[in-house]
């Protein structure tokens, strides 16, 4: 099944629908200015995809942010290249670097990290610096903040009790879920019926969350949790475009 919904755009001075062959491309250089390029134009400067692969440097691992990483591949050897493959590989997991490495795939060239992920290697495509949003604010500490050890030290104490081995199966897209349990629905002919949505936590003060639920579990003897909606997690702001 298919996870993406199509959508059609929309004239809306007439309020109609646009059809495939009126769509054209264009570059907008400054805001509301646009240099249209049609297809032929862009066929010349589009390379060609295959499946060499240029290294251009190794890199410590640690000093590649998450921020940077895109999407992920499986990278496999080519046909009787599975010894230089596992080579690369143990070499770059002993001596804890990254390759950075230029591809083209799909018609784009991308620059990539080359990383080791036992048993095989996975490739990683990159976001370019310019394409990292700059966030005013981010990272400033008011001036007239205090913070006290002992707050700190509650902090590390619910980060310890919730601390375990990351399980990728313990994380599903409940919304594809939901998709998929509406579409079945509407092959039946029956009406989708949506859930009451969960009411919406009070917002409370992190240091009160973390205090109580730490308590509780020491009643208990169960994983703490911190329930209620933090205001400073409304202020998120996503960081790569």
């Amino acid at each position: 099944m298919s996870h993406a919904l199509e959508t059609a755009a929309v004239l809306p001075t007439c309020n109609r629908i646009v059809s495939r062959d009126e769509v054209v491309k264009g570059y907008e250089y400054e805001e509301g200015q646009h240099v249209l390029v049609d297809n032929e134009e862009l066929k010349k400067i589009t390379p060609k995809s295959g499946k060499a692969m240029e290294i251009l440097a190794f890199v410590k691992q640690q000093q590649i942010g998450p921020i940077y990483l895109d999407a992920s591949y499986f990278a496999l050897p080519d046909k009787d290249a599975d010894k230089a493959y596992q080579v690369l590989r143990k070499a770059l997991e002993d001596t804890d670097r990254v390759g950075i490495a230029q591809v083209t795939m799909h018609q784009r060239k991308y620059t990539v990290f080359i990383r080791p992920r036992n048993p095989g290697i996975t490739a990683h495509t990159m976001y370019f610096q310019n394409e990292i949003r700059e966030v005013q604010g981010y990272g400033e500490k008011p001036k007239n903040l205090q913070i006290k050890p002992q707050e700190i030290k509650l902090a590390e104490q619910l980060i310890e009790a919730l601390s375990e081995d990351f399980n990728p199966a313990k994380y599903r897209d409940t919304f594809q879920e939901r998709l998929r349990t509406l579409v079945k629905s509407k092959q039946k002919g029956k009406t989708f019926t949506e859930r009451p949505a969960p009411r919406q936590a009070q917002v409370i003060d992190m240091m009160d969350a973390l205090k109580k639920s730490l308590r509780e579990s020491a009643r208990s003897g169960k994983r703490p949790r911190v329930a209620g909606e933090y205001a400073a997690a409304r202020n998120a702001k996503r960081l790569a475009s």
